[in-house]
């Protein structure tokens, strides 16, 4: 490893299943990115349902995967594992993992990097992964939405349904969608 890059590092762990206070810090080792991975030096993390659920303990992590929440974040590049030749060290990227994002390091598949797109900050980028990646695979690779076709978007006012109005609406869609109240369904008239 990269002799910048500290032994261990401190991460975010669940003491015990419940709210925010069970959130505390903790030192690990810092992981070393296999085959196809890269070490991102996490900058920002976001916060998302399934994080909410892994913390209430309603939602275990994968097996294999880590047990520190995080499945988005946003940071640079600091070590190269082998078979990785789309990145490069200090590329600033952000990056769906399957947990480990609550921590100062964090090892992501390498096609699972975007790289932060110009003008947005780290704690913008760290919103992108979850929510835009499941959007695009449902809604344009799967759903083969085109411009100038309809989509219904049920809680439009929630990660998911903010990522699909912008996007369908950026690509020339029409979009309807349904929210909890008033003051939601507002927002989403903003976003388009």
């Amino acid at each position: 490893m990269n002799a910048d890059i500290p032994v261990t590092m401190t991460a975010v762990e669940i003491s015990r299943p419940g709210g925010p206070e069970v959130l505390r810090p903790t030192q690990r080792a810092t992981p070393n990115p296999g085959s196809g991975e890269v070490l991102i030096r996490v900058f920002a993390a976001g916060v998302n349902r399934p994080d909410v659920m892994q913390r209430q303990g309603r939602y275990p992590p994968p097996p294999g995967a880590s047990d520190i929440p995080g499945l988005e974040i946003a940071g640079r590049v600091v070590g190269i594992g082998a078979n990785v030749s789309s990145l490069r060290v200090e590329d600033r990227v952000c990056a769906l993992v399957a947990g480990g994002g609550y921590a100062e390091y964090c090892v992501a598949p390498a096609p699972q990097c975007l790289p932060i797109p110009r003008g947005l900050g780290f704690i913008q980028a760290a919103a992108i992964p979850e929510t835009f990646c499941t959007v695009w695979a449902n809604v344009f690779e799967r759903g083969r939405l085109v411009p100038g076709e309809s989509l219904l978007v049920h809680g439009g006012s929630s990660g998911i349904g903010t990522a699909a109005i912008q996007l369908a609406r950026a690509r020339g869609a029409r979009v309807l969608n349904t929210a909890g109240s008033a003051e939601k369904c507002n927002a989403c008239e903003r976003l388009g």
